[in-house]
């Protein structure tokens, strides 16, 4: 997945070093972000995807308009 992605997030920093020191021959040139939301909340909690929304949006939003010609 790492290869065709431009943009990766990740939710700490311990997430972002653990992915580095694991696959960081496939993160060449390629953008991590984080997040910085804990990582203490069970799989689809519903105040866990407020959150991804409310961080990831932004981003996502600034790599659609980059991409624009």
């Amino acid at each position: 997945m790492l290869d065709w992605a431009e943009l990766i997030f990740v939710m700490g920093k311990r997430h972002r070093k653990k992915l580095g020191k694991q696959f960081r021959a496939h993160l060449g040139g390629k953008r991590v972000v984080c997040l910085d939301i804990p990582d203490e909340y069970d799989f689809m909690d519903p105040v866990l995807v407020v959150l991804l929304k409310a961080r990831v949006r932004r981003y996502l939003l600034d790599s659609i308009a980059a991409q624009r010609p």
